[in-house]
């Protein structure tokens, strides 16, 4: 979906205070000097053989050095998780792995990213193509077998960004490999709010991933996230594909209701 900028926003889009240049660069800094410091520990880890934490501590990184300030709400699975999440930039990405530690299911264009293609691939990430319709087949399958091992997996089934305040319609195609599921595992919906910052941190329209990342290092200021772990449901209690994304989104889409109204998220 569309968000077309309006001429105001077009023109802000550039004005980057001094203030803001050099939270750019502090940001960059801190982000490179974590890099520095993980990437040699994540080897040596590799090395021997022994789980490597440090993606999911980089990750980490990335998201606190922009001024996030993470907090959870209800009750997070940890292990046989498959959690399903709405979208809104690619800020998501550090700031739920940097929790969880989980690894994602994203588009296979950006396996070509400078950089970003390779952190991903660092962190496990499971790329698929959203226009290859021939590859599905395959996708789910090694979905299925990441599923086997014990790190926990989330999907964007929206299959793009929105602005924090809507939903668009669940893709069901990914959940085919919850259908039935290669072994015991819950999957658990998660709603990702950044609250007022929303507007700032959106990646939506036709707006440059360079200048939404830009907008983000120089925004002054925390950015106070949440990120509320709904009830978990047991895929095998649904007929298909289709009955599982349906109750992950409704569930999303009932508590992301209740936030903008205020209640409280269940």
């Amino acid at each position: 979906m569309a968000y077309p900028l309006t001429e105001r926003a077009e023109a802000e889009r550039f004005s980057i205070s001094v203030v803001g240049m050099l939270f750019i660069a502090l940001r960059i800094a801190a982000i490179l000097l974590s890099l520095v410091l993980c990437l040699p520990m994540h080897y040596l880890w590799r090395l021997f053989r022994i789980p490597s934490p440090w993606p999911r501590f980089f990750l980490w990184s990335v998201a606190t050095s922009c001024g996030a300030i993470i907090k959870t709400e209800g009750h997070r699975l940890k292990q046989n998780v498959f959690y399903v999440s709405n979208h809104i930039s690619w800020f998501d990405i550090p700031v739920i792995a940097g929790l969880t530690g989980c690894t994602f299911v994203a588009q296979d264009g950006i396996a070509s990213w400078p950089i970003i293609g390779w952190l991903c691939r660092i962190n496990k990430t499971i790329f698929v193509s959203r226009t290859d319709r021939m590859q599905v087949g395959n996708q789910i399958d090694i979905i299925r077998e990441a599923i086997e091992e014990k790190y926990p997996i989330t999907v964007f089934p929206e299959g793009t960004t929105t602005d924090g305040h809507s939903l668009l319609p669940f893709k069901p195609s990914l959940f085919q490999a919850m259908a039935p599921p290669p072994k015991p595992i819950m999957i658990q919906p998660m709603l990702l709010d950044y609250g007022a910052a929303s507007k700032d941190i959106a990646w939506v329209g036709e707006e440059p991933a360079i200048d939404n990342a830009k907008r983000l290092f120089a925004r002054l200021g925390t950015i106070s996230t949440t990120l509320h772990f709904l009830e978990p449901f047991d895929p095998a209690d649904f007929a298909d594909r289709k009955a599982i994304c349906a109750e992950a989104e409704r569930r999303i889409a009932s508590a992301l209701s209740a936030s903008l109204s205020g209640e409280p998220v269940v």
